[in-house]
Order: C-alpha cells, then sequence, then structure tokens
C-alpha cells in the first residue's frame, strides 16, 4: 500500500508542475511531467490489490488534466501529441481489473479460512467500518460465541461470494471486445441485494464483502473510457493542426492519424462526436447507464458529474 499511495503522490506532484509549465509556455517540461506521471502509474500496475488499481484510476483521472489543458488552449504540438497518445496507449484497464477481481476473489477466500480458524476475529468487520459493517455488528457475534461458529457457515459464505463473482463480477469486462457490461453489473447488484435481504448465518460475510464490487467496476469502466475519450482527442487536434479544422466525422481520423480509433468501452461502438458552432466539438461514450443523452453529463457530485447517469463527455469550454 505504501508503494500506491507514494506513487499517486508523486504523480499529483508532476501534475501540478505540468499545469504551472503550460501557463508558462513551457510545454516541453510539461510533456515530460505528463509522461512521468502515466509512468509513475504503470510502476503499480502489478499489484494484486483492487485497491491499487482504483488508486491508479484515480491518478489518471489528474493525470489528464493539463492533457486536457493542453489541448483546449492548442499548446501541444503535433510531436508532442503522438508522444502522448504513445503513453496513453499502453493504459489497458480491462485485463486490470479481470486481475483486481481475481485477487479480490483470492482475498475474500483466504480471509474465509481465516476465520474459521480464528472465528473470534469476527469483530474485526466491526473495526473495519463502512455502512455495510456497521449495519451488519448486531450479526456478529462476541469472541466466546465465536468459537461455537460450525465452520460449514464459512463455507456456505463462501461459496455464496465465489459464486456472484464468478457468475457476475468477472465476467462484465470483457477483454476481447473491450467492453464493460453495466447490464451484467446490474443484474449481479440485484442478485446480491435479493440473496442478502434475509440475514442470515450463511450471507453474514457476503454481505460486508461483496456490495463495494459493483462500484468498482463502474470506476474501471469510466478509467478506460476517459483514455479513450483522450487518445481520440488528441487525434481532432492533430488533424486541426494539420487542416485547420476539426474533421466532420471521426472517419478522417483512421488510419491517416490513428491506426485504430478507440471505440465507446460500454457498447463497442464508435464513440458518438459532433462540430460544434463555435469551431469545438464534443465527444462522449453513452455511459454507465447506456443511454444516448446527446452529450449530456450527469448531475454534479462532490464538484463532478455523477458516472452512474448521463454521458461521459469530453469536451472544452465555449470561446
Amino acid at each position: 500500500y505504501s508503494r500506491t499511495w507514494q506513487s499517486g503522490s508523486d504523480a499529483v506532484r508532476c501534475c501540478n508542475c505540468a499545469i504551472a509549465e503550460l501557463q508558462k509556455g513551457q510545454t516541453e517540461k510539461a510533456l515530460a511531467d505528463v509522461k512521468l506521471a502515466l509512468q509513475l502509474t504503470g510502476k503499480i500496475r502489478t499489484e494484486p490489490c483492487l485497491i491499487s488499481h482504483l488508486v491508479r484510476i484515480a491518478m489518471l483521472q489528474i493525470i489528464l488534466q493539463p492533457v486536457w489543458e493542453g489541448l483546449a488552449e492548442h499548446k501541444w504540438s503535433d510531436e508532442q501529441l503522438v508522444a502522448l497518445d504513445a503513453e496513453l496507449a499502453k493504459l489497458d484497464f480491462l485485463p486490470d481489473y479481470k486481475l483486481g477481481m481475481h485477487s479480490e476473489l483470492g482475498f475474500q477466500g483466504s480471509e474465509m479460512d481465516r476465520l474459521r480458524r480464528h472465528p473470534e476475529c469476527l469483530q474485526d468487520f466491526w473495526a473495519l467500518g463502512g455502512d455495510a459493517a456497521k449495519s451488519s455488528k448486531h450479526l456478529l457475534p462476541g469472541k466466546i460465541a465465536a468459537r461455537l461458529i460450525p465452520a460449514g457457515w464459512f463455507y456456505q459464505n463462501q461459496f455464496r461470494c465465489a459464486r456472484m463473482m464468478v457468475d457476475y463480477y468477472l465476467p462484465l469486462a470483457d477483454v476481447n471486445q473491450g467492453t464493460f457490461s453495466p447490464a451484467l453489473a446490474r443484474r449481479g447488484d440485484a442478485a446480491l441485494t435479493a440473496e442478502i435481504k434475509s440475514a442470515s448465518p450463511f450471507n453474514m460475510l457476503e454481505k460486508l464483502m461483496l456490495p463495494p464490487l459493483g462500484n468498482a467496476a463502474k470506476k474501471f469502466a469510466a478509467g478506460q473510457n476517459s483514455v479513450n475519450l483522450a487518445r481520440t482527442a488528441i487525434a481532432l487536434e492533430r488533424c486541426r493542426l494539420a487542416h485547420g479544422e476539426y474533421p466532420e466525422s471521426l472517419d478522417a481520423l483512421s488510419p491517416q492519424i490513428i491506426d485504430k480509433l478507440p471505440h465507446d468501452i460500454i457498447n463497442g461502438q464508435p464513440l458518438h462526436y459532433r462540430r460544434t458552432s463555435d469551431g469545438q466539438f464534443v465527444l462522449y461514450s453513452v455511459g454507465w447507464n447506456e443511454t444516448d443523452d446527446g452529450g449530456v453529463v450527469g448531475p454534479i457530485k462532490y464538484g463532478t458529474p455523477d458516472i452512474s447517469e448521463g454521458d461521459w463527455v469530453w469536451r472544452y469550454p465555449e470561446k
């Protein structure tokens, strides 16, 4: 964990420097800092913990800020844009999602084994906090009573967790097609809600371990979508540099500027694109709701759009 958090802190510092350097016109220095920040995300790519990859996604969203600002103000040269795209092309969060979820499945199994051998440690879950832990506090036995728990109760919880992971959460990322399935994530969340609705010894740990996983999948999808939008926006800027304006459609970008255009991470279809009257453009994915909202983002929560609703959009301020 220390390496993960240190990489995140270093990446934030690089991004702050890059933004300041862009404002001073020092684009080469800004490029070097952005590339360093992106490379820092790769340093923890092999970490088996799901939280490490969620930190990488948070790092990416911060790193894309100077990329976006440089594109919006037309400060990157064509050579610099090629370098940025080469770094972004290395990011693929679909296999990373698989790694994180398989690791989570392994963690669940090892934790169940530990609790089966040391049932008095069940109270540790309350100490970890979280809504699920708080709501389940009354179900967690005391240290003396915990020693009377049959081993079968833990096996039942382990089986239920593994079944949900294998049936819903693991397959919702299709590495070959390069897509995430919000529909499968919703079915998994619904099945989990129904399964833990009535509290029992057989679902007590399932209730504590599984609820956050659907939201984690959504963050992975949004992270890869940000990469796809950024790479497409870079190709659009290269086209503008070459021809003096953005193209009428994305078809003009491939294969002249980019070998293969990134697609919509949700449905595998082409990203939505249109030019605007002020000479800018709107580029977007249909988002987690799988509905084309015309490039309208979800409601603002905590200063950023809610990624559960609306489209996932890349656009610049109106001139």
